[in-house]
Parts: structure tokens; sequence; C-alpha cells
């Protein structure tokens, strides 16, 4: 099996992209900070706040910087990285400055959404944030949510900016995630939950994982294990997960992940609209298929 690549960064390991809690429509912000101190001590290597999985759309500015403050102050010192999208370049510089009083690991950033511009225009976005960005940036690359694709070689051309650290691959393309990985100098890690095996035993750096807010510790384990080359164990251990990752994302993220949560007491299943929650049935199959990842 591949070695991880030798780079010395704190991208690598498993990361947790927190879902907002909500209790009346508000940031349940004591929920918030609670579920952070309990993953701390599961493990993991860092925290995403205001990430896709947190809802960070359907949240203000001011909301944003709040769920950030608490994240802060419950992960206990362990790296923060803080999700960031937009499409008007001014006004996404601007909030990259806002950002630059936190003691931040990095900026999760996507390319512009809606607006699809050419490879040089993808350039020029990512390129323009990092040279504003106090912290190093994480490229984001999910084209089903933006729109835009980033090809290869735009990748490629990123990595050498110094202030362009690591890559969340949801790019769904296992030929760029390899040469990625054979470039060596972006941290890969995985966004795809499903795809996260597959990304750790190529060479691949760790894990942005939102089904690990569950069976944490379990998660952890796997990706240790495909670090040292237990290929045996770590196929074992991810055949026991797979049935909960594969119905976590049976509706859209993270409806049925906030249904566990909540039936385990950590929060409301409050999501804001357009977002509903899982649908009764999905629920029921979701606490099932936890269970079933317990074993």
């Amino acid at each position: 099996m591949p070695s991880t690549p030798a780079l010395t960064t704190p991208f690598q390991g498993l990361w947790i992209p927190l879902v907002t809690p909500f209790k009346d429509d508000a940031v349940d912000h004591p929920a918030l900070a609670a579920l952070t101190t309990t993953l701390t001590r599961q493990g993991v290597a860092g925290f995403v706040a205001c990430g896709s999985t947190g809802e960070a759309a359907a949240l203000d500015k001011t909301e944003q910087l709040a769920v950030l403050e608490t994240v802060l102050g419950a992960a206990q010192g362990l790296p923060v990285v803080m999700g960031l999208s937009g499409y008007h370049m001014g006004q996404t510089v601007e909030w990259v400055n806002a950002l630059a009083q936190y003691p931040l690991a990095g900026l999760l950033v996507p390319a512009p959404h809606y607006i699809r511009p050419s490879q040089e225009g993808l350039l020029l976005w990512f390129r323009t944030l990092a040279d504003a960005s106090a912290a190093p940036l994480v490229v984001y690359d999910i084209p089903y949510r933006t729109g835009a694709a980033l090809a290869t070689e735009t990748l490629l051309a990123l990595a050498g900016h110094p202030h362009i650290r690591a890559i969340k691959d949801c790019g769904g393309n296992t030929a760029k995630t390899q040469a990625l990985i054979a470039d060596g100098r972006l941290a890969v890690l995985a966004g795809e939950d499903a795809q996260m095996f597959t990304t750790l035993a190529l060479g691949g750096h760790g894990a942005i994982a939102a089904s690990a807010h569950w069976q944490t510790q379990r998660f952890v384990e796997l990706v240790e294990q495909l670090r040292v080359g237990d290929l045996p164990e770590a196929r074992h251990l991810w055949q026991t997960l797979q049935p909960w990752i594969e119905t976590c994302f049976a509706e859209p993220n993270p409806a049925p992940l906030k249904a566990v949560l909540a039936r385990a007491g950590w929060m409301r299943n409050e999501l804001r609209a357009p977002m509903l929650p899982a649908s009764p049935a999905l629920a029921q199959r979701v606490q099932a298929a936890a269970e079933v990842s317990r074993l």
C-alpha cells in the first residue's frame, strides 16, 4: 500500500465538520459547545466550523462568527478551520480579512458558486483569497455544490501557492486524487465519507467526515489503521461502518445525522428551512444503522 507522502502539515487525521445545533430557530450554543467538547476526547485531529454540514448558508455573518467563537472556546486547543463561500470577490475578501482576528488553522474555500468561471478565473479566485488570508487555505473541491469543476492542472498550479496547503476532495475523480497525492504538495483530505477508505489507502492524509460525529473513535481507529498500513483490520472495520455512512447520506446532509444526534440527546432535531428533518422512515433506518455500527 502506498505510504503517506512526507508532508509536514496539520491537515491530517480525522476532522469533524460540525453540525450547528438549533433551538427554536436560534443557534444552540450550549449544545454546540458540549458536542465539540465531547468530540475532543475521541481522538479527532480538528474541526471545521460553518461548513456545509453546519448549514452555514442558513447562518448570517453574525451567527457564523458566534458559532466560530463557541467552537474555538470548546475545542481545547485542537485546530479549527472556518468554512466560507461566496461569489462576489470583493465581499469575500472582506470576509477573509474579518476572519484574520481569529486563531484559525485554515479557511475551507470552495469555488465561487453559481457563476461557473473558467479555470483561469478559478486560479484568480483562490490565489486572491490566499493572498488576503492570514490562515492557509484548504481548497474545497465540490463541483456538485458549486457548479465549477477544478481541473487537475488547476489544482496542481494552486499547489504552488505558499498559502494553499490542502484540499477537501469531493471531486469524485480518482485519477485527480491520485495525481494530487503523487504530487505531494497538498494534503489530500477525503471529503466524501464513502471515499474515505480509498483515499487513505491510496496515501491521502486524512478525512473531513460528517458521519464521524457518531462512533467517532472507530473512525479515528480506521484512519490510524490505514496510516500504518494495517489493511486487513482496516477493511474489516470499514465494512462495519459502511451501512451507517450510506444511510447517513440517504437524504440531504445533515438531516439524517441530526436525527441520530437528537435521539442520543445531544441536540434538538431541528434544521433551518428550506432544509427539513429526516423523514420518519429514514430516521428509523438511520437509527438502526447507527446501532449496527456499534457492533
